[in-house]
């Protein structure tokens, strides 16, 4: 089967974290979502903000990665919150900002006013990204 290709929004502070460990969580870790994912499926993960609780824009491409396996887990981060993970390969890359790329992206339909926010956590492509 074909790899697909994902973009998954989050905080540059909460991404940091998965690049480190080698894992990415999705929806608040949330298992649904990382189901979707199959081994050799690539992830680009965008940035709205550079912290989740602060207010500074970021709306940047900050990482890619390659799922790695077809293992979900969970990590025990509180008491209370035990998220989901996937192992994903991360490669080296540059922070992109988004927005000089808007008009060539597909799946922004409307150009002018756009948002990828967390209420878009996890899209799937699999046709071209850019048109």
């Amino acid at each position: 089967m074909p790899a697909k290709y994902w973009i998954v929004v989050v905080s540059k502070d909460h991404l940091a974290r998965g690049v480190e460990g080698g894992f990415m969580q999705a929806n608040h870790g949330k298992e649904g979502p990382l189901k979707r994912l199959i081994e050799g499926d690539w992830v680009i993960f965008y940035s709205p903000k550079k912290t989740y609780h602060g207010n500074e824009p970021l709306q940047a491409f900050t990482a890619i990665g390659q799922v790695s396996d077809d293992k979900i887990y969970q990590h025990k981060m509180a008491d209370d919150f035990i998220p989901h993970r996937r192992n994903v390969k991360f490669y080296k890359c540059e922070e992109t900002p988004i927005a000089p790329l808007i008009t060539n992206l597909a799946f922004i339909v409307n150009k002018k006013s756009w948002a990828l926010n967390s209420g878009l956590d996890f899209l799937k492509y699999q046709r071209t990204i850019l048109n």
